[in-house]
């Protein structure tokens, strides 16, 4: 049975009647790929799923979750879902293979991506040099947590192929890889981190919750978790880009008023990882990570950009149009229309 919550406060979703923004909508009935749904880095989408904004919007949205974000692209390239609920880096990297997507809505202003060490196996663990060699957890190769991973690596005069990569996905398989000492690394988010943290599981290396340290690791704003799709999507279904963004819109504004207790009374069970408290930590962690209003920062796709290009001469190399993998304009209206959220 489907829970429904009222949250006080004015945190509860407006009595909107449903449906009531259907006029113009040209694909009412869309599917959104995600990589780890039960993430705080995707935080808004299911606080607009559960919430019935979509619904609002006059929208009946499937949301199918994938091991990692680079499954959840690959669903959209492959056409069986229209819009990827992901890393705002696979717009830079997706043009550069001659696919070009735009990100139309933001929901994280960091990456929220933590990488640390095993204190099992990497007991010694001094410099990231240390990690030579050994095995690194990701959510799924290919994906923004392994991006990170490379990134971090390269920092420190290391290739990918100096690790061995291993797709651990986004939940309990990532807390019992890093415990049985499976890997001897992991980079993931919240709840997994906290969970991980709080055991003692787990040592911190990098931490990009903290917005400051993600501008410092990256050299500028790094946007995260988004909604991007084929631009030919959004050139045909505009009305329907919109109401995914109103509702992603409000759902940024619901959470930045939200208080640990308005979200556990939302999220499904499931989420918690059979741990209350280290949920509540683990939002209080990434709260201030996710964006207030789903606009992308001016200079977000230079720092993408660079952030690839550290670990792919290739596309450091490549001529591309950095306007082109995001757009404000709907984000903009979504204000306009829900200044308050």
């Amino acid at each position: 049975m489907q829970r429904r919550h009222f949250v006080a406060g004015g945190l509860a979703a407006a009595s909107l009647p449903r449906f009531a923004f259907a006029q113009g909508i040209e694909k009412p009935k869309c599917t959104i790929a995600v990589g780890g749904k039960n993430l705080f880095y995707y935080l808004p989408l299911t606080i607009a799923e559960q919430l019935g904004y979509f619904k609002d919007e006059g929208l009946d949205l499937t949301i199918v979750d994938f091991a990692g974000g680079s499954r959840a692209l690959q669903a959209v390239v492959g056409g069986s879902a229209d819009v990827v609920s992901g890393a705002f880096e696979h717009t830079v990297n997706m043009q550069f293979k001659g696919q070009p997507m735009r990100a139309f809505v933001l929901q994280g202003l960091a990456p929220q991506i933590v990488l640390g060490v095993n204190p099992k196996t990497m007991a010694n663990f001094k410099t990231v040099a240390d990690l030579k060699g050994k095995k690194i957890g990701v959510t799924a190769p290919g994906s923004s947590t392994n991006v990170l991973v490379n990134f971090v690596l390269a920092k420190a005069g290391l290739k990918p192929s100096d690790v061995s990569i291993v797709g651990v996905g986004a939940s309990n398989g990532a807390v019992a890889a890093m415990r049985a000492g499976q890997i001897d690394a992991i980079s993931n988010l919240d709840p997994v981190i906290t969970l991980l943290q709080r055991s003692g599981d787990l040592k911190i290396v990098s931490d990009t919750r903290i917005v400051s340290e993600a501008e410092k690791v990256f050299g500028g704003p790094m946007p995260a978790g988004c909604l991007y799709c084929p631009q030919a999507f959004i050139d045909k279904n505009p009305n329907t880009v919109q109401a995914m963004t109103n509702a992603m819109v409000r759902a940024n504004k619901w959470i930045q008023k939200a208080g640990p207790g308005d979200i556990i009374k939302v999220v499904p069970e499931s989420y918690l990882l059979g741990d209350r408290a280290v949920y509540i930590d683990g939002f209080l962690a990434a709260q201030k990570a996710l964006s207030p209003d789903g606009t992308f920062p001016a200079k977000g796709s230079e720092t993408a950009f660079r952030a690839l290009g550290s670990v792919d001469p290739a596309i450091a190399k490549a001529k591309l149009d950095l306007n082109a993998v995001y757009t404000n304009s709907f984000a903009q209206k979504a204000n306009n229309k829900y200044p308050k959220g």
